[in-house]
């Protein structure tokens, strides 16, 4: 008998676990329910309850090929080991299967569980799967992890031109076992669900995934390039958090864009390029994790910046928070995120580059900010956008500079479109003065909305200059 633990790859095909497992013999399935171990990480109720939701799809899905799913408590991965030991023995499991996962505490969770297992006698098999490339395989020449994205992408795509990686196929149906699955919570101690309507935006399962993949391949990515960075437009393929569960994998959507675009991924369609790179960033970030794990552990890829004399400053904090800074676009962003458990990628980088830079607060209060509440929440590509924007990780913006959100509000969002659906009592004003209110009198006197918590021309210079005082900047 064989075993397949999921974690973040609750989908049916191209499950490169799943489908080793079921070729070897018959298969049971498994899940671990860890909420105090989900807390610890920050993780957010929308995206416990996605996990859920699309935990339930797939426990359906696998119920047809006659592959059981189990649920167990695990409430922290420390539990992990004597619960799919028991487990295993059990049910006579002679290998546990998984795909790997990244982090200092994903690796050690998984290491305890191997050892756990070979003291029973039991195998156990961790399978490339969330990645196009196994991280310690994409080296410079004097074996490194790459530090410059630039220089890793070429790499990759010098790879992916000898060949893709293969899809893998769905499993085909098993004998039925005498083991009954077990039903799919709807919720877990510790999570308070997220509202319907926030649900109605993200539906669970491998066909939505599907659906948007297509439609984004089939409609949109020929403009991706310009598109994505416009707040009000549906630019993006709005596939970050089903890539997250893994409820469709980067070999998908890698095949479909390279499909979209006549067999290419380095020339023809600007849009589809861009977005192809986009994959390999995502990439990159999680091979950044495990060549230096001390971003896994609340630390600065670049250490000279642990000395940056950040400002303890709550009431600002909170008022970034909850938007209302008195900077339309900031505000805006962080309604959007808090409503709907998403935000649009260049906003995430205009509020996180406001955090660090204007306001001078530590990056971390925002990762942490964003991870409880994001439902498409992934350590690596949340810690490597904030450590971007604060100009302390790799491959990261210069410390000098610092995006103007008024500026980036009027090229981006010029008519407000995206202004006026979060911050609505801004909506009577022109395009003009809806970026930049006006402080007195006029129509300003009409709207409930805070003036500006920080002047941006002298929160900037402050900035650089604590910036340039480190020890070692670069």
């Amino acid at each position: 008998m064989q075993l397949i633990w999921f974690r973040s790859d609750l989908r049916l095909h191209d499950n490169t676990a799943l489908a080793a497992a079921c070729a070897q013999g018959p298969t049971v399935a498994v899940y671990l329910l860890s909420p105090q171990q989900w807390l610890s990480h920050d993780d957010a109720p929308s995206k416990v309850d996605f996990w859920l939701r699309n935990l339930k799809e797939l426990s359906q899905a696998l119920k047809a090929l006659h592959i059981p799913l189990l649920i167990r408590d695990s409430a922290t991965w420390a539990d992990a080991p004597q619960v799919l030991l028991e487990l295993c023995q059990k049910h006579g499991i002679e290998q546990l299967h998984c795909n790997e996962e990244y982090g200092v505490n994903e690796s050690a969770r998984d290491a305890a569980v191997a050892d756990a297992l070979a003291e029973a006698g039991i195998g156990f098999t961790a399978h490339l799967d969330q990645l196009l490339f196994k991280p310690g395989s994409v080296l410079t020449k004097s074996g490194t992890y790459f530090q410059v994205f630039s220089q890793f992408r070429r790499v990759c795509y010098e790879r992916l031109h000898h060949s893709l990686p293969a899809l893998v196929q769905k499993p085909a149906l098993q004998k039925p076992l005498r083991i009954t699955a077990d039903p799919v919570p709807t919720g877990v101690t510790g999570y308070t669900p997220p509202t319907s309507a926030l649900q109605a935006l993200w539906p669970a399962g491998e066909a939505e995934a599907q659906e948007r993949l297509e439609q984004f391949t089939d409609q949109r990515i020929d403009d991706y390039k310009t598109e994505r960075d416009l707040p009000a437009r549906p630019g993006t393929s709005q596939l970050s958090a089903y890539l997250a569960a893994g409820v469709i994998s980067v070999r998908q959507c890698l095949h479909a864009a390279v499909a979209s675009n006549r067999g290419e991924f380095e020339s023809g369609s600007v849009g589809a390029v861009t977005w192809v790179s986009e994959l390999i960033w995502r990439e990159f970030y999680k091979h950044i994790l495990v060549g230096y794990p001390r971003v896994s552990k609340h630390r600065a890829f670049r250490p000279e910046y642990e000395a940056v004399p950040w400002r303890d400053a709550p009431e600002d904090l909170q008022a970034w928070k909850e938007g209302r800074t008195g900077i339309p676009i900031i505000d805006a962003a962080m309604r959007q995120l808090v409503e709907i458990g998403w935000m649009h990628n260049r906003l995430r980088m205009l509020t996180a580059m406001f955090l660090s830079k204007n306001l001078l607060i530590d990056w971390r209060e925002g990762e942490r900010f964003f991870m409880q509440h994001l439902i498409d929440g992934d350590l690596a590509a949340n810690n490597g956008g904030w450590q971007w924007s604060a100009s302390s990780g790799t491959d990261s913006v210069p410390y000098f500079r610092v995006f103007n959100p008024v500026s980036q509000s009027a090229k981006f969002d010029p008519q407000g479109v995206f202004l006026k659906q979060w911050v609505p009592e801004l909506a009577k004003l022109s395009a003009k003065d809806i970026h930049n209110p006006p402080l007195q009198g006029g129509l300003f006197a009409t709207v409930d909305y805070p003036p500006p918590i920080v002047d941006l021309g002298k929160s900037r210079q402050r900035a650089l200059t604590a910036f340039k005082n480190l020890p070692r900047h670069v």
